[in-house]
């Protein structure tokens, strides 16, 4: 065992207590997978980090440090939270970045560019969304899920099968209300082997029912339609979101940027949602998560958000 520097960090929100937390080993040389996994099952959290200097072959492409980003229940490839809240323990440890402009994380999926926006107590950090993979999921286990949900089959209005890393099953909802008011069977899911995440976009044209242009795998579970792009206040958040991630020990997340992530790239894709827009996640974990989106004109999906470190020390590991 050794005292290794330390940071628990909450993320997407400026408020210390609204937002995601995050452990971060701010050196995590000598520890082997046990151990890491070990220490996050300690920590209970929906992800704990241990930050590394980045392999020979990352390190020529630009890779300023190397992550690795454990749930109490397993590793991950990728994570958004964690990516950002790591950064920021990473700059506020003294990092210094390759280049001025950005940082460059090395993780299981890959290479992740993360940018910062805004100067001083208005800073947020936004990671580059990693490319998309995504398809029509089995009707049979959008019903299954949907069940477990307690949905009906007319308020799924689209369903897509997200990977960006971690894959999650996306499901457009017709109402923010909708999915404040889900009370998942998490047992259900876990056996289902789904980590479930749910969208809702504020918009009148749900409410009112006039939902235009054909959507072909929603209509694989119900006769429903997509939505045409709303308009926005961009001072406030437009999307609920919730993240149910049972198979993984997690049975709803706070604030999941991963998810996020997949979720905008098929959302504006689909001309589903605006370019930019806020996404409002945790409301029903008594949290006010905040993430910013936006798609910049080569259609690179940047998704920011704040951090707040909230204790900061050593750790004996």
């Amino acid at each position: 065992m050794s005292q290794r520097p330390f940071q628990q960090v909450d993320v997407f929100t400026e408020t210390a207590g609204y937002g995601n937390p995050l452990a971060v080993v701010l050196d995590g040389r000598g520890l082997d997978d046990e151990a890491m996994q070990r220490f996050a099952r300690w920590t209970n959290l929906s992800e704990t980090t241990f930050v590394l200097p980045p392999s020979e072959a990352a390190r020529a492409q630009g890779a300023d440090y190397q992550v690795r980003i454990f749930t109490p229940g397993g590793e991950l490839p990728f994570a958004g939270h964690p990516t950002l809240g790591s950064c920021h323990a990473w700059l506020r440890q003294g990092g210094q970045p390759q280049r001025a402009d950005e940082v460059v994380q090395e993780c299981r999926v890959g290479l992740v560019r993360i940018r910062r926006d805004g100067s001083g107590a208005q800073q947020r950090l936004a990671f580059a969304a990693p490319p998309l993979t995504r398809s029509d999921p089995s009707p049979a286990v959008l019903s299954q899920v949907a069940r477990a949900l307690g949905l009906k089959p007319q308020q799924v209005l689209a369903a897509q099968v997200l990977d960006n890393g971690p894959v999650w099953m996306g499901l457009l909802l017709d109402h923010p209300q909708t999915v404040l008011a889900l009370q998942p069977n998490h047992l259900e899911l876990k056996a289902l082997g789904q980590k479930v995440g749910v969208v809702a976009i504020e918009h009148p044209e749900v409410r009112t029912g006039l939902i235009v242009r054909s959507n072909r795998e929603a209509r694989a579970f119900g006769q429903n339609q997509r939505m045409a792009p709303p308009v926005q206040d961009a001072t406030a958040p437009s999307l609920e979101v919730r993240a149910f991630a049972a198979p993984i020990g997690v049975p709803e997340d706070p604030v999941t940027g991963s998810l996020n992530a997949s979720l905008a790239q098929w959302l504006i894709a689909d001309g589903h949602a605006p370019r930019e827009y806020i996404a409002a996640q945790g409301t029903c974990l008594d949290r006010a998560g905040r993430v910013h989106i936006r798609c910049d004109d080569s259609q690179q999906v940047w998704v920011g958000g704040a951090s707040v470190t909230c204790i900061e020390g050593t750790v004996d590991l």
